[in-house]
C-alpha cells in the first residue's frame, strides 16, 4: 500500500466524532488515502454529501472506526472509574449494565466534581487511539 496524503488529526476527530456519534452503522465517515479527503454519510439523515463512486474501494478509503470499535465506550468510562474514582468503580459497573448508563455515569461525575476530570481523560484515550489506529492502517497524520 502506497503512503497516504497527510490527514490533518482535526478532520479524523471531527469525522470519529460524527461516526460516533450515533449508534455504530448509522453514520459513516471514510479518508481517501491518496488526498487525505473525508467523507461523510448517514443511513438515518437526510445528508447530500456526494461519496465517491469507488469509495468501497478499501485500497483507496478506509472507513473511520466507531468508538466502539477502539473501546472507547463503556470501557472508557469504567477505566476511568478505575483510575479516578474507585470508590465509585462497582458503582459505574452497574451503571453499564442498564440503558441510560451514560447520563447515570456523568451525575456521578458532577457530584464528584470529576466532569472536566473525564473530558480531559476522554480526549487523551480518544487521541491515542485515533493516533494508533492510524499508524496501524498506514495513515499519514498532520498534526
Amino acid at each position: 500500500m502506497e503512503p497516504s496524503a497527510p490527514l490533518n488529526y482535526a478532520d479524523l476527530l471531527d469525522a470519529f466524532e460524527w461516526v460516533s456519534a450515533s449508534a455504530d452503522g448509522e453514520n459513516s465517515a471514510y479518508v481517501c488515502r491518496a488526498t487525505g479527503a473525508t467523507y461523510f454519510t448517514s443511513s438515518t439523515m437526510d445528508f447530500s454529501e456526494e461519496l465517491p463512486d469507488d469509495i468501497d474501494d478499501g485500497g483507496l478509503y478506509i472507513a473511520v472506526p466507531h468508538k466502539t470499535d477502539l473501546n472507547l465506550g463503556k470501557n472508557l468510562a469504567i477505566k476511568f472509574a478505575a483510575e479516578h474514582l474507585p470508590d465509585a468503580y462497582d458503582q459505574v459497573c452497574r451503571f453499564f449494565r442498564k440503558p441510560g448508563a451514560y447520563g447515570r455515569f456523568k451525575e456521578l461525575l458532577e457530584r464528584h466534581d470529576s466532569l472536566d476530570t473525564w473530558y480531559a481523560f476522554e480526549a487523551r484515550e480518544v487521541e491515542q487511539a485515533l493516533r494508533e489506529w492510524s499508524r496501524e492502517n498506514e495513515i499519514n497524520l498532520d498534526g
